[in-house]
């Protein structure tokens, strides 16, 4: 299903013009016009699907499929010493396109000022760490 007003539905269908790295029956994979780091790749489903959670399980699986391979390449081909895989659901989460994506960032050694954690990992509370797995569980309190 194809959304008039969606961005990414325009790079899918080819109305709107993009640097495509890899395509396939499932997804497309194109150059990122705002990147964080050289070779930064989307990854997008061709099939629209507004966020994590609604797209369908077969063209997660195959975006993650694809992910990988842009990670593979971005080793392989740019010499990136790692990649972060990142998919923002929601605007309290830093969406801003709402077509389910990943953006595949190539890391590089001298990178490190460039791009930084978006938190500051600290020690949680153990009992509330605990407490927060049995809801996620579904255990009844």
């Amino acid at each position: 299903m194809s959304h008039e007003d969606c961005l990414f539905c325009g790079i899918v269908e080819g109305t709107i013009p993009s640097v495509r790295v890899a395509e396939d029956e499932r997804t497309v994979s194109f150059m990122d016009i705002n990147p964080a780091t050289e070779g930064h790749v989307l990854v997008i489903p061709r099939a629209h699907s507004k966020d994590l959670l609604e797209i369908a399980p077969e063209d997660l699986a195959a975006c993650a499929v694809a992910a990988q391979q842009m990670a593979g390449r971005a080793v392989d081909v740019l010499g990136a010493s790692g990649v972060n895989l990142l998919n923002c659901c929601g605007a309290s989460a830093w969406q801003t396109v709402y077509h389910f994506h990943f953006h595949v960032v190539p890391r590089y050694d001298d990178d490190r000022d460039q791009l930084t954690l978006p938190w500051i990992p600290t020690p949680g509370d153990p009992d509330q760490i605990a407490e927060t797995g049995a809801r996620l569980r579904g255990d009844e309190a």
